[in-house]
């Protein structure tokens, strides 16, 4: 063994992360691609609790030599993100982070207008077009199942689909859903413009009906009933969903709610994104396929926003021009962005308008709607 000085320093260049860089130059584009996330998420502000994590742990897995990501062998001990990634190989970090969505949620603008739940069942469009395309495109049927995903505009829900159906295509899929999510104000406002017309979007609407405490508390008790019966597979979601809201309706659960809707999805959402960005290795992301699964992902979102906005302009029409069509592209379910976009380009055709509660009863019927959109194709693709 050479101790010389410049014998030690060889043995740590030739050992280092440095030199195993340029056994595959890919990982150097992976590294890229993780500070582009970083200037994304730190200077642009787009879904900063998750590219930032998600970018740290696209470096974590493409550092090479770190064996982070090792599974335990022959007794050893597993890496450290080996062992954070179980939260999303078993489905714990989504259904967590949907408690902390339902404890966040307001469903009254729901229960007072029920019909918001067909909007939100419209904006669900895209998952299903887009997963005939990715069909159409040659996807095995469970990565085409995942791609429509995320359509939904729900980044737990597209990470839960393709922990189960597509783990290869998983980061693809997350940071698809949370920068389409990212860019609600850019991506729907010329679709709201293209589908309405000037007059039904200064279409004013009358405030809703006042929600009884008691109708708040029956709502997510009744919800995972129904849905849960119908469809088993929803439950880690519909069922946190539910739970997470009746913490916060049943007013005797102050602390719990407060600690779903704060500390817990919090430290889930760090946990959430390093999990997601370790997935992505330079072999399987840096392909064909993963750039066809974001382009896909994009038309999937905007064809949900068509499906709400199209059905907005039918319930108009229907309603003898009371409705707002535009509360229709809240449908999907990026909380609550989609209905302040409502909100926003409502005002700018009619500055009297007040769309933002009309357009949360659709948002939150999207948050059900996509859970149950994830169910049905777990129950169909999961076996």
């Amino acid at each position: 063994m050479d101790i010389s000085f410049f014998g030690i320093l060889s043995k740590i260049l030739g050992s280092s992360g440095f030199a195993g860089l340029f056994s595959d130059p890919r990982q150097l584009i992976m590294i890229l691609i993780a500070c582009v996330l970083l200037y994304m998420g730190i200077k642009k502000k787009y879904e900063p609790l998750l590219l930032i994590p998600i970018a740290i742990g696209i470096l974590f897995c493409n550092f090479p030599g770190t064996g982070i990501l090792n599974p335990p062998t022959d007794g050893s001990s597993p890496g450290f993100m080996w062992v954070v990634y179980q939260g999303v190989q078993h489905a714990i970090y989504p259904s967590i982070i949907f408690m902390g969505i339902g404890a966040m949620t307001d469903f009254g603008p729901l229960i007072s207008r029920p019909s918001s739940l067909l909007l939100g069942a419209a904006a669900q469009f895209g998952i299903f077009t887009a997963f005939l395309l990715a069909l159409a495109l040659g996807f095995d049927p469970r990565v085409a199942a995942a791609i429509g995903v995320i359509g939904g505009a729900d980044g737990p829900t597209a990470i839960l689909v393709a922990s189960r159906l597509a783990e290869d295509y998983l980061p693809a899929i997350a940071i698809a859903a949370y920068s389409y999510m990212a860019l609600i104000p850019m991506i729907q406002p010329p679709l709201m413009k293209l589908i309405t017309t000037e007059k039904e979007r200064k279409v004013e609407m009358k405030q809703m009906r006042t929600v009884s405490k008691t109708e708040k508390i029956i709502f997510p008790i009744a919800v995972m009933i129904f849905v849960v019966l119908l469809i088993p597979d929803t439950a880690p979601l519909i069922g946190m969903l539910m739970l997470g809201n009746l913490f916060r309706e049943c007013g005797v659960t102050d602390r719990l709610s407060d600690t779903a809707q704060n500390a817990l999805t919090n430290i889930v959402t760090i946990a959430l994104g390093l999990s997601v960005g370790c997935k992505a290795n330079a072999a399987t992301f840096l392909s064909v396929e993963t750039l066809m699964i974001i382009g896909l992902g994009l038309l999937a979102f905007m064809l949900s926003t068509i499906g709400g906005l199209v059905f907005g302009k039918i319930m108009c029409k229907l309603s003898g021009g009371k409705i707002n069509p535009l509360i229709g592209s809240a449908g999907v379910s990026a909380v609550p962005m989609a209905a302040r976009v409502s909100q926003v380009e409502g005002q700018k055709a009619n500055p009297k308008n007040f769309l933002l509660m009309h357009a949360m009863g659709p948002n939150v019927a999207g948050v059900i709607g996509s859970a149950v959109a994830a169910g049905f194709m777990l129950k169909i693709f999961g076996m």
